[in-house]
């Protein structure tokens, strides 16, 4: 296989990784004279502050999804390719990818996070993760599925194992599925399941620290907590998870919660680069890279956004906040470094400007914290549809989804609950099963040499 990309005598940008910092590079230097490469193992880009939405059947995938070849279609100098990457090799200027090599002149490494099981082995393959938008629609069917089933079953066990949903993390993706599951209980299950008793459905959120979404203010997050709690949220704090066994999540403290919806949030780790080794990574497999994104001992090489970390910045020294306003300011002033590359001048460092922090859990439920303003409840909520809504791509998408977002306002009797199982062609399969075999041998290799 092959990329089928002619040089020519232009400069090439590889950027693996289509999310917000990949993106905002793509878009910034998309017309100034460069041949950039998008690799990316999906064909979109996706809006991961509303992929809550479409696990709990609020929102269309498609609102939230955005083709490549749609964003970039009018731009001669961009190239897509649905790719994964494989090794780097930075003294050859080279990338080797699942469809082939590709060299370079510059290389961004953007590729985001994957969920961190923290090496529970038995919790990575019984939880579900929601990084995706294609994870939350796996999510949402289990969710239907179980409702379904709880109906039908032969024992109460049973029917409350189903009707349990055990949330694992509390950051802002743990508090925000606790709350629209918590609204979806109230209101579409009286009318959607009316022989179903909406009592029985119970909903945990489970934090292992002693407050929720540790990365803003005390006083945000007890408003969050209070509001969980009084949408009938079991918030429980200072509890650990080790184990998922026989429908049960099993907690440290010796205590078990019957379930078969088990959604895991906990943490995320940077995406795995097959060949790149223990010493360029850093806290939670970030990549190491000095002030200006360069990763440490690669020339030209680059990592920015969530799969980074920023060493020697005073004012964070754990790292940035792995924040979209992070990935996209990073994006930003990576693509000015490389023009100014260009000209023979000096890069300059990235520097982050926090604009604020926000997270939502539910109507008129939200946190908000801008500088010194903090500020919760209605008014807050509304900043938050503001700020989300201005930063969704596309005037067709912006639309759809602020129309859907006043329907819900007012009517929860949608449509999107329904449970779809797609099945992949033969010839996929074979594919994939052929790119598996290819890159499980890659792996034995590497084994054997080390």
């Amino acid at each position: 296989m092959s990329l089928n990309i002619e040089k020519g005598d232009k400069k090439r940008i590889v950027i693996v990784g289509g999310g917000f910092a990949g993106l905002k590079v793509a878009n910034k230097l998309k017309k100034s004279g460069f041949q950039i490469v998008l690799i990316d193992r999906n064909n979109y880009h996706q809006f991961p502050p509303l992929i809550y939405q479409v696990a709990s059947a609020g929102m269309e995938p498609s609102s939230i999804s955005f083709p490549f070849r749609k964003i970039f279609q009018h731009s001669k100098n961009v190239y897509f390719r649905m790719a994964e990457l494989r090794a780097v090799y930075p003294d050859k200027k080279l990338i080797q990818t699942s469809i082939g090599k590709v060299d370079y002149d510059y290389l961004v490494l953007a590729a985001g996070t994957t969920t961190n099981f923290y090496g529970n082995k038995n919790v990575e393959s019984e939880a579900m993760p929601m990084k995706t938008v294609s994870e939350a629609m796996g999510l949402q069917n289990a969710i239907l599925a179980n409702l379904e089933r709880a109906i039908t079953c032969a024992t109460k066990l049973e029917q409350q194992e189903l009707l349990n949903v055990v949330i694992v993390g509390g950051g802002a993706t743990g508090v925000e599925v606790a709350g629209v599951l918590s609204e979806m209980k109230h209101t579409v299950l009286p009318h959607d399941y009316p022989d179903l008793d909406p009592s029985l459905m119970n909903i945990y959120l489970i934090e292992a620290g002693n407050r929720l979404l540790a990365g803003m203010s005390p006083e945000s997050s007890a408003a969050v907590e209070r509001f969980l709690r009084k949408m009938g949220v079991n918030v429980l704090l200072n509890k650990m998870v080790t184990d998922y066994q026989d429908h049960k999540v099993m907690l440290a403290d010796g205590s078990n919660i019957a379930t078969r919806t088990f959604i895991w949030v906990s943490g995320v780790a940077g995406s795995h680069v097959g060949n790149l080794g223990t010493e360029h990574l850093g806290r939670g497999f970030r990549i190491k890279v000095d002030r200006f994104n360069q990763v440490e001992g690669m020339d030209s090489v680059f990592c920015i956004g969530d799969q980074c970390l920023v060493c020697g910045d005073e004012d964070y020294p754990n790292g940035h906040p792995q924040l979209a306003q992070v990935a996209i300011q990073q994006g930003k002033n990576l693509a000015r470094n490389i023009r100014r590359l260009e000209k023979g001048k000096e890069m300059r460092p990235f520097k982050y400007k926090n604009l604020g922090s926000m997270a939502t859990v539910g109507r008129n439920k939200a946190v908000a914290e801008f500088s010194k303003v903090k500020m919760s409840g209605f008014v807050a909520w509304v900043m938050w549809l503001v700020v989300h809504l201005r930063s969704i791509l596309g005037v067709r998408n912006k639309v759809v989804v602020m129309l859907n977002w006043v329907w819900n306002y007012f009517n929860y009797n949608q449509s999107l609950r329904m449970i779809f199982y797609p099945k992949k062609a033969h010839e996929i399969q074979e594919r994939e099963a052929r790119e598996a075999v290819t890159h499980w041998g890659e792996d034995l290799m590497k084994e054997e040499k080390e």
